[in-house]
């Protein structure tokens, strides 16, 4: 695969969690928030970039991936991905060239 460019079917060779949040009461009136599996896919997860920040006294860092996927009219930003113990929120998804065969995912990945 290249950046930015073309995807191959088998590129996607790493099985890929969809989850969604979903608000369920909590029996005292209140609500609480859990995560729900969509489906699982087939994808390609490149790590972008990667950075460091110290916040109280702990260096912490992020790292943006790039996630491949075929096209899913389903996926938005205020869903995550799992990729085995591994967390990405979505931050904007992509149809790639608009031609409704692939999407790309910027995510980042987060920590446990």
């Amino acid at each position: 695969m290249t950046r930015g460019g073309d995807v191959r079917i088998g590129d996607l060779r790493q099985r890929v969690g969809i989850e969604r949040v979903v608000r369920v009461t909590d029996g005292g009136g209140g609500a609480e928030e859990e995560w729900d599996m969509v489906a699982e896919v087939w994808a390609a997860v490149m790590p972008l970039t990667g950075t460091e920040r110290v916040e109280a006294d702990a260096v912490n860092g992020n790292v943006s991936h790039e996630i491949w996927m075929r096209y899913r009219p389903d996926v938005a930003p205020d869903m995550r991905l799992r990729l085995g113990p591994r967390l990405f929120d979505v931050r904007a998804v992509m149809d790639v060239e608009e031609r409704r065969r692939f999407l790309r995912c910027l995510c980042e990945e987060r920590d446990l």
